[in-house]
């Protein structure tokens, strides 16, 4: 704890930015909003909004659960950098993640005039250099993306805030690499994962912390049961009642094709049974080792409503958001980490 005093006291002392409150864009933001933010989100974007006006650079963590609305928070932060003239940057560790946060907030930049651009892996060739080229002579005012943002050949003309989504995916190396991108940018990292005190202290020991606790009204709490695999028969019974009555569900397995040292259900297996149980055209498989297509093809039918199953691996753990899917069987789950259950499990709380 003393050495992590005086780390922050250090960088309490690093050179940051000011970026005085106007507050126009985020007062427009509030109007656009189809719902009132909660007192914690209120209290978070008063302490980051402080907290960037100050010449010193910030370096603060947000944490809330799954639905706790930590994105509005974001592009609150993100709109007070614009204001002031600078860029800002909104970091996601997967490709379906960025592309749902640029689905979400897009539509808020356009219509409040802000101009912006979703940057991953799939940009190449020309698109890529117009991107870039756009980035580097200030016409973007917020780019929103993966790794790919802090890629060498990455260049802004003048970033003021880094936004880091699900903070635990990504290394203090990487979030450093996007936060050298600029001149005394400040970083708000985000996460859904709890965080024990112990933990906050060690890992965390450097940053400021704003926690969200409540939930958006309307949000149900989330029933967990836990089945002996003996009684699959029975679990795929109810689901069979539960989509007839118009629901979705996530059936998440621990590994993509079957391994002879390691006895764990494969999604390529699991998927077959349940086609055969439910019908062809119902059920849909995600998993890390398809093609980028194929996976955005297989999300966008869940997504629809065209299939009723979506049979998955850790791969939809962060972001994926289907109102609709309001089951989620994890199979095997003694193989997934406290964190993942956590996450997996805030995908049918939305």
């Amino acid at each position: 704890q003393l050495v992590l005093a005086l780390v922050r006291r250090q960088r309490r002392q690093m050179a940051g930015r000011a970026y005085p409150e106007v507050g126009i864009l985020a007062q427009k933001l509030g109007t656009l909003l189809p719902f009132a933010l909660t007192d914690s989100q209120e209290q978070a974007v008063a302490d980051i909004r402080a907290d960037m006006a100050e010449p010193v650079r910030m370096l603060r963590l947000l944490q809330g659960d799954v639905g706790s609305g930590k994105t509005v928070v974001a592009v609150m932060a993100m709109l007070q950098a614009v204001e002031s003239g600078a860029q800002a940057a909104l970091m996601a560790p997967t490709e379906i993640l960025a592309r749902q946060h640029a689905e979400t907030v897009g539509p808020w930049l356009d219509a409040l005039g802000v101009s912006w651009q979703l940057m991953t892996a799939r940009n190449k060739g020309k698109l890529r250099k117009e991107s870039l080229a756009a980035l580097a002579q200030g016409e973007v005012q917020i780019a929103i993306g993966t790794h790919a943002l802090f890629q060498d050949d990455v260049v802004f003309a003048d970033l003021g805030l880094a936004v880091v989504d699900e903070q635990h995916r990504f290394g203090v190396q990487q979030r450093m690499a996007l936060s050298s991108k600029g001149e005394g940018v400040d970083v708000l990292v985000m996460t859904a994962t709890p965080i024990p005190r112990t933990l906050t202290l060690t890992a965390y020991g450097d940053m400021d912390v704003s926690a969200l606790y409540e939930k958006p009204p309307g949000r149900k709490p989330i029933t967990t049961a836990a089945v002996p695999l003996s009684r699959l028969a029975d679990v795929i019974a109810k689901l069979k009642a539960a989509i007839a009555s118009g629901r979705q569900a996530y059936w998440v397995c621990p590994l993509v094709e079957e391994s002879e040292t390691m006895d764990l259900t494969a999604a390529e297996e699991r998927f077959k049974i349940l086609r055969a149980a439910f019908g062809e055209d119902l059920v849909g498989l995600v998993h890390g080792q398809l093609a980028p297509a194929e996976k955005d093809a297989a999300m966008a039918d869940f997504v629809a409503g065209k299939t009723k199953v979506l049979v998955a691996t850790t791969v939809i753990e962060v972001g994926v958001d289907v109102p609709n899917a309001t089951i989620m069987v994890i199979e095997r789950a003694e193989n997934f980490g406290l964190a993942q259950m956590h996450q997996l499990r805030g995908r049918v709380g939305r």
